[in-house]
């Protein structure tokens, strides 16, 4: 075999045994891409995003879309080759499998994670939407989760109402433990409650909160890392509107929704439109009090929305920054702390008069 044909043949070899080896090798990384972005004042899966009944609504033009990220599951381990491809992409990024999966998470823990704190921006959502339309929402505290094995464990369920313990009553979730903690390990404390599955059927019906009281007595014991006492349930707070609002959106995870939702709600409850008819999307948690928080995954959600059309993005504070390195062609970065800011802005959008909005820098 001549020499030169010996060379290549040996070099064509070696690159199908590095390709076959990038291909077999897993690597430690995930990749971030853009997701779906839903217009929270539409439709979708064929039936409204936003369900709102007992209560007078408006229609509502534009878009106030929420934005998601494409993330790699728990379970997939990508090879050299995908992470290679990733790495040289614009738009996706490639990052540590402990960055979106900590500890070894499971895809059903991380689903089940997801879930949870999609749930709580939904609930959030809806009572920083009252706070703004100065709709008054009672609050309650409940029994959030029980812990398996715990002393609480077949007393008490997720969603009973707690009003007192020891007799004293409970307005906030931090009183419980409060109250909790003042005994020994071994000692009894007792629960006033209203049984998760009555409170469910009162606030169905729309009738006042049940009158009839469970009082009931649980064991204290030592918890795991101290000397004090528990009973193993992580008490919450759990709202009572004065109307039906439902959420209606599948597969669809985590708490960065919560500023879109809550901006759906109010431009739902009041007449004329918030946007103008523009193209508006936006992304960021939100707490009770309308207070807007980071997410993750920023450049990705900018991209997605840009490519379905939007103009301007509504961004949390503490992902100006970041977002402003690299911003899509055509799409405006606007800054919000608050809902308040985000209502605010949305009426300069609507006017015209976007001179003044508080844009993102990289600063």
């Amino acid at each position: 075999m001549p020499r030169r044909t010996a060379t290549m043949l040996a070099s064509t070899l070696m690159l199908i045994a590095l390709l076959c080896a990038g291909v077999l090798i897993p690597v430690p990384y995930s990749e971030m891409s853009p997701g779906p972005t839903v217009n929270t004042l539409g439709d979708h899966g064929g039936e409204p995003v936003l369900q709102i009944s007992g209560r007078k609504t408006y229609p509502a033009t534009g878009h106030l879309n929420m934005t998601t990220v494409r993330v790699t599951g728990a379970d997939y381990r990508m090879n050299l080759v995908e992470a290679v491809a990733g790495w040289l992409s614009r738009d996706d990024a490639v990052v540590p499998h402990s960055t979106l999966y900590p500890d070894g998470q499971t895809a059903e823990q991380a689903n089940q994670e997801n879930a949870e704190e999609f749930s709580q921006s939904q609930e959030s959502a809806k009572v920083a939407a009252m706070k703004v339309l100065d709709i008054p929402v009672a609050a309650r505290v409940v029994v959030a989760s029980v812990v398996k094995d715990s002393p609480a464990e077949g007393t008490l369920h997720a969603g009973d109402v707690i009003k007192a313990v020891d007799g004293k009553p409970v307005t906030k979730p931090g009183n419980v433990a409060k109250l909790v903690t003042q005994h020994r390990p071994g000692q009894k404390v007792s629960f006033t409650i209203i049984p998760a599955k009555a409170a469910a059927a009162a606030e169905k019906a729309r009738k006042p909160e049940p009158s009839t009281r469970e009082t009931l007595s649980i064991t204290t014991r030592k918890a795991p890392d101290n000397d004090r006492a528990i009973v193993g349930i992580q008490a919450g707070t759990d709202h009572t509107f004065p109307f039906q609002i439902d959420i209606k959106l599948a597969d669809v995870g985590g708490p960065s929704a919560g500023l879109m939702f809550a901006l759906g709600i109010v431009d739902k409850l009041t007449p004329g439109d918030l946007t103008g008819g523009n193209f508006v999307a936006g992304t960021g948690t939100i707490d009770d009090a309308g207070k807007v928080g980071p997410i993750g995954g920023i450049q990705m959600k900018t991209v997605g929305a840009r490519a379905k059309g939007a103009e301007y993005f509504l961004t949390p504070e503490d992902n100006c920054a970041a977002a402003a390195r690299d911003v899509p062609p055509g799409l405006t970065l606007v800054k919000v702390g608050t809902i308040d800011d985000a209502v605010k802005s949305l009426k300069q959008i609507r006017t015209g008069d976007t001179g003044d909005l508080e844009r993102c820098t990289t600063g």
